[in-house]
């Protein structure tokens, strides 16, 4: 019996792991100023160590 219905069987399974892909992006989601200020924190960070390692 599950031979016959693989196919249907797949693509429900993908179909709730898409969906609960995108809902928990959705509750989880980060801010842009949050994500803009985490890019920029990272940025600076790498310019110092960049200028650390250039001094040494």
């Amino acid at each position: 019996m599950l031979a016959r219905y693989w196919k249907k069987i797949g693509v429900f399974i993908l179909i709730v792991a898409c969906i609960f892909n995108v809902m928990l992006k959705f509750v989880h989601k980060t801010s842009l100023k949050q994500e803009l200020e985490a890019s920029a924190t990272y940025m600076e960070q790498q310019n110092q160590d960049e200028n650390k390692n250039l001094d040494k």
